[in-house]
């Protein structure tokens, strides 16, 4: 019988590893994806999410478990991608680090006829393209405004930052990324 979220992290307290589980089944995509947005390397955010798992289950008896797990442990994805991604920016030289697999970050809508999917896939290639070109701070601040739905307060305390630098970040972001997809279709405002 599958236990829910707030059960899991009891029993992760009480030292039951089986409610590992159920938090690695509910968050692991979503951990990969964040990681993804921001280090553009598929292997690399698959390692950053397997390591925020052991990582919460180090730490989970010092985590409120009247609180939601969700927002803490993608934070916890979140900061851990950016210090990959700062460090492989350090070691890796300028080449595409997109490749047809890796690009793939969501699943496409089966309503959806063939050439509104291919639309889709190819939308979803440029904004991931778009991303890859903005420094690690912009591509994490959109990552976390747009993909784990922070607002800038949460992001301003996340990162330990002052408010005033997120929103500025955010409104370079945004820019930069409207600019890179004007080409897409100049009549209309993409973020």
């Amino acid at each position: 019988m599958p236990i829910d979220e707030h059960e899991a992290v009891l029993r992760l307290q009480r030292g039951d590893i089986n409610g590992l589980e159920t938090l690695v089944r509910a968050y692991q995509t979503r951990a990969v994806r964040c990681a993804f947005l921001v280090i553009q390397d598929h292997a690399m955010a698959l390692d950053v999410a397997q390591a925020a798992f052991v990582k919460a289950y180090e730490r989970i008896g010092g985590f409120d478990a009247g609180r939601p797990f969700g927002p803490w442990f993608l934070k916890s994805v979140l900061r851990d991608a950016i210090k990959a991604a700062t460090t492989r920016a350090r070691t890796t030289p300028l080449e595409p680090l997109l490749d047809g697999e890796s690009g793939r970050v969501d699943l496409p809508d089966t309503d959806l006829g063939p050439e509104q999917l291919w639309e889709q896939r190819e939308l979803a290639q440029a904004v991931l393209i778009a991303l890859s070109d903005l420094p690690v701070a912009e591509r994490a601040a959109i990552v976390q405004r747009y993909y784990l739905g922070l607002s800038e307060a949460e992001m301003a305390q996340a990162s330990g930052s002052p408010r005033g630098t997120i929103k500025r970040r955010l409104h370079t972001a945004r820019g930069k990324l409207r600019t890179l997809l004007q080409p897409l279709d100049p009549n209309s405002e993409m973020v």
